[in-house]
């Protein structure tokens, strides 16, 4: 197939452009590289720095001849969806509807979205939460994702575009940003290696669904390969909270640490967990990476890694 990849120079993006290429697939790569790295992107790939609101990506796709798009480009720090919700809603939903719109334009057959689990979500009523849960978002961020997925199912009924909703839980792993707000693992891994303070928000009780980047990877092959539309949560079904977190990453990096806690965030959720049971019986998907082993991988990443780019 010929693959067309949002954000694929971004962490989760990058690593479902290797596992394409790998699979035989053509793959072209497109990226503002905001947060994204040159580094991150397969050699093999054909790579265009574009913003996804861009005009020229109608360009892109009258002469690309794709026949999937796999989206990730996002604008995904929670809080500065809080600070400016316009932009916010221009990256996720403007330039989502961008992609959508040339889509039927050029005909593209299927299109794969990177959604969110626990900020669609917000405060869950049970545990884990399946997707029939109520979704009542918190944040700008979880509504535009929310939105976005509400389009897709429009141009389906409407245009006949297949799509897979993927709702991923607090995905983790090698190429993380440590200076973003979602990575908490590349966060306390990076800045115990290099010997630095590590605060814990709040009392550290809260609980994520951590789940590796390797296993969402195959959730976005099984997608691909997927002959419907649908909707489906990428999780473990397992909570670890920040406490427990910090002193597995603190073992595993070595380090002398100390716990300490900060202010907690204003509106941070409690309890976030995904029940994965539609996907594994639907798509064959189950998680094969355990928490201690996707954490040991991770942080030997970053001990790699030069303590500038950490």
């Amino acid at each position: 197939m010929n693959i067309l990849i949002t954000g694929g120079a971004g962490f989760i993006g990058s690593h479902v452009a290797d596992d394409s290429i790998g699979e035989g697939h053509h793959v072209t790569v497109i990226d503002d590289l905001s947060t994204g790295n040159l580094e991150n992107v397969n050699p093999t790939a054909k790579f265009i720095k574009m913003d996804i609101r861009d005009e020229a990506v109608r360009e892109l796709f009258a002469g690309g001849h794709f026949d999937a798009v796999i989206h990730h480009a996002a604008q995904m720090d929670i809080r500065r969806s809080v600070e400016d919700p316009r932009h916010d809603a221009s990256v996720n939903i403007i330039g989502s509807l961008n992609l959508l719109e040339n889509c039927i334009q050029y005909g593209i057959k299927k299109f794969i979205f990177a959604s969110t689990g626990g900020a669609i979500y917000g405060e869950q009523e049970y545990f884990p939460a399946d997707e029939s849960h109520p979704v009542n978002p918190l944040s700008p961020y979880g509504i535009a994702k929310l939105a976005v997925e509400k389009y897709l199912f429009y141009y389906h009924t409407v245009h006949g575009l297949q799509y897979v909703n993927l709702r991923y839980a607090n995905v983790y792993g090698p190429r993380q940003n440590p200076h973003g707000e979602a990575g908490v693992v590349a966060i306390f891994s990076s800045k115990m290696l290099d010997g630095k303070e590590t605060l814990i928000n709040g009392d550290g009780r809260q609980t994520r669904d951590y789940t590796y980047v390797g296993d969402v990877v195959r959730a976005n092959m099984l997608a691909l390969a997927y002959g419907d539309s649908g909707t489906f949560n990428v999780g473990t079904g397992s909570e670890t909270d920040v406490n427990q977190l910090f002193r597995m990453i603190r073992e595993l990096a070595g380090s002398s640490c100390q716990e300490r806690h900060g202010p907690a965030k204003i509106g941070e959720q409690i309890r976030s967990v995904l029940d994965h049971s539609r996907i594994r019986k639907v798509l064959g998907w189950e998680p094969s990476v355990n928490l201690r082993e996707g954490l040991t991988k991770t942080v030997e990443f970053f001990r790699k890694r030069n303590p500038n780019d950490r």
